[in-house]
């Protein structure tokens, strides 16, 4: 008996999306725009290095926990301290299993003591929404908005000009937030992303999404504003070294293993799973995450095996073409006496193509200049 499949949701810029030629992809359970027609991967990877480009990412997760005691809450939960943010600030953070392992990295806005948005994954929001209703008391409300939110990112150092000129507020601090109104709709203007790049997510009710998204473009044209799909926004975070869940973390690779250590509130009394970390933490990691720079023409890809001295030491992650730099690149999880400046093969397809092992960022980010 066949088993239909799940449909897919759709962005509420999906026909936006199509107007444009927009190639689609399943994401997380979403249909997404991969790249865009007349343009695509490298062109939209190079305006947001270059200029600006503006991205869809509203398949991301929105969970809502307010009530007294949410950020008490939270904090016996994730592996960040929150008590290092305040009102209006946001904060990178993970979701483990008593194992270590990672339900899910997410960023955290704090909007007050008891109100707080989280941003998971798309494939991932329910299960964190799950996990947090487990623990959460009768005072503590999880709220799944995940359909009831837009996410827009415009990513680039022409990011401030176009949301000045769009009419909205720039200039505060990296991994800060702010409220706005834009033609009478309230919005909240991030000052986060993905790519490396000055730039800023704004989280809008979905029904308002079209036509901040227009005002966006409008505002945008003056300064090289390129829509870009998901295809960029993987090229743009594998070139900053940023992991991605399902590949750089998941139930069996730790927050210690991908070099996440300054993610975890070590000085916390307890988060889901901090016994496991402290113990690997101490012992040190089985394998550990890093950058490997291509020395000839291969382009690795995730599963590829590295060696090195004729010997399996771990395996690609993460793997592309760097539109910056012109040559493969990858992420992967490798023996720990693997260290930076060692040279390593990787089989591509049947072949060995000599690497040498990095640290990201593979690129000079531009996140947190002002």
């Amino acid at each position: 008996m066949l088993v239909a499949e799940p449909e897919l949701r759709t962005s509420p810029l999906h026909a936006e999306h199509e107007r444009l030629g927009a190639r689609f992809a399943p994401f997380g359970g979403w249909s997404m725009p991969l790249e865009y027609a007349g343009a695509g991967v490298l062109a939209e990877h190079t305006a947001v290095r270059t200029q600006v480009g503006v991205f869809d990412v509203s398949h991301l997760g929105k969970v809502r926990v307010r009530g007294s005691g949410a950020v008490a809450l939270l904090d016996r939960c994730l592996t960040n301290d929150l008590g290092r943010i305040g009102a209006g600030q946001a904060q990178y953070t993970l979701l483990c299993t008593e194992d270590g392992g990672v339900v899910d990295d997410l960023i955290v806005y704090r909007h007050g003591d008891d109100d707080l948005l989280l941003v998971p994954n798309a494939a991932n929001s329910a299960a964190v929404v799950q996990v947090l209703r487990g623990v959460a008391g009768g005072a503590v409300e999880v709220v799944d908005q995940h359909t009831d939110l837009a996410v827009l990112a415009v990513q680039g150092t022409r990011s401030d000009e176009v949301l000045g000129t769009a009419g909205l507020p720039v200039g505060h601090d990296y991994m800060s937030f702010v409220t706005a109104e834009l033609d009478g709709v309230g919005l909240t203007v991030c000052r986060t992303g993905y790519t490396g790049e000055r730039g800023y997510e704004l989280v809008v009710p979905a029904g308002a999404a079209v036509a901040v998204w227009q005002r966006l473009r409008e505002a945008g044209e003056p300064y090289g504003l390129q829509p870009a799909g998901l295809a960029a926004r993987d090229t743009l975070r594998t070139e900053m070294g940023y992991p991605l869940h399902g590949h750089e973390l998941g139930p069996d690779i730790t927050p210690v293993q991908a070099g996440l250590g300054w993610a975890v509130g070590w000085a916390k009394p307890e988060f889901l799973g901090h016994r496991a970390l402290r113990e690997e933490k101490e012992r040190g990691p089985a394998r550990r995450l890093r950058g490997l720079l291509a020395r000839g023409r291969g382009i690795p890809r995730p599963g590829m095996r590295v060696l090195a001295s004729g010997r399996d030491v771990g395996e690609v992650t993460s793997g592309t073409f760097s539109p910056t730099l012109k040559t493969g690149i990858a992420l992967a999880l490798l023996e720990p006496a693997v260290t930076p400046d060692t040279e390593v093969e990787v089989q591509v397809r049947r072949r060995s193509e000599p690497f040498v092992v990095v640290k990201p960022p593979f690129v000079r980010p531009s996140t947190r200049e002002h």
